[in-house]
């Protein structure tokens, strides 16, 4: 593993656990040069996806870009870091289950969607404004009233003796 802060190539790992929600193992590690230390994730890859986006280009799918946009989604909501990655772990997880190795890019905005209505309501309408691309207040307005509609629509969950 290379050094971020040197790029020296002869770095130690230090501790390695499992995270929270077991998709990863977290290392620390120690570089060998300048003594620095970082963290390294190592996930499970099952195939390489493709995105297809609204244009037609094709672009390796990036876990990171998908993650940062629903950390933004959710910046100063009051959700755990440990259950927002268990949310973009399940989301990666059934982009690489789904059997196809190139998934469109509004594939992937209706599962985090999916993902967010279950999790936070705002989160839920913030990327729901860049993913359905607002553009006006009514814009809002019409979709948080069809939300709140749906919502009363929706059956209340049987209680269980």
């Amino acid at each position: 593993m290379r050094c971020p802060f040197c790029g020296h190539t002869d770095t130690a790992v230090k501790d390695s656990r499992n995270t929270d929600d077991q998709s990863a193992i977290r290392r620390r590690r120690f570089c060998q040069e300048c003594g620095s230390r970082f963290t390294t994730f190592e996930r499970i890859q099952l195939r390489d996806l493709v995105v297809i986006k609204k244009d037609g280009n094709r672009v390796p799918f990036d876990r990171d870009k998908l993650a940062k946009s629903i950390v933004m989604a959710l910046h100063k909501r009051a959700v755990p870091a440990e259950r927002i990655e268990r949310v973009i772990s399940s989301i990666v997880r059934r982009l690489e289950t789904s059997g196809d190795a190139e998934i469109p890019t509004a594939a992937i905005g209706s599962i985090v969607m999916e993902a967010l209505v279950n999790l936070d309501a705002v989160a839920y309408v913030r990327f729901a404004s860049i993913y359905h691309e607002f553009n006006n207040v009514s814009d809002f307005i019409e979709f948080i009233s069809n939300m709140k509609e749906a919502a009363q629509n929706r059956p209340l969950p049987q209680e269980t003796p």
